[in-house]
């Protein structure tokens, strides 16, 4: 059987970054998902906006963009992409009470924005515990995942779970 050359892995075993250089740009898009369980406190506060920090909503979206936008500088292997949307919503669904964070991410470049996707979910979700804690400490973060995926040779990706 024929061993599997791994994409990040130079012939010498070092890890490197692919070189997407000959791949041509295509449109790419992904969407993500994150599940913040809260107590009924906090819920209430986050849907009347009336928590002691301020506009925890408004924050945890800026915080998915921005976090979307540096992606490359976090995860080491990244490429890093020119982003020509990103969007952050939140969903909110009372027993449990719980704080559904869905974020998408697109541009037309030669490579996937999967990790931008999931990081502006994961950066809303801690942005809502940062700014919760003072309410609730024990508010969970759970469930961050790719949700569909469209574009590029690999095709698309849709979970077929996606709550």
């Amino acid at each position: 059987m024929k061993k599997k050359k791994l994409t990040h892995v130079d012939d010498r075993g070092r890890v490197r970054m692919v070189d997407t250089g000959k791949k041509p740009d295509s449109e790419r898009y992904a969407s993500a998902a994150a599940t913040v369980l809260v107590s009924a406190e906090l819920f209430r506060q986050l849907n009347e906006n009336t928590l002691k920090k301020g506009d925890a909503l408004s924050a945890a979206r800026i915080a998915g963009i921005q976090a979307a936008k540096r992606t490359a500088e976090i995860i080491p292997l990244c490429h890093t992409l020119p982003l020509t949307s990103v969007s952050v919503d939140f969903e909110f669904t009372e027993d449990p009470p719980t704080v559904k964070i869905t974020t998408e991410a697109r541009t037309r470049y030669n490579t996937g924005v999967e990790m931008e996707a999931l990081m502006a979910a994961t950066a809303a979700a801690l942005t809502i515990y940062d700014m919760g804690k003072a309410v609730d400490r024990s508010m969970t973060i759970e469930s961050i995942r790719l949700v569909e995926k469209r574009g590029g040779r690999s095709g698309h990706f849709e979970r077929e779970d996606s709550e």
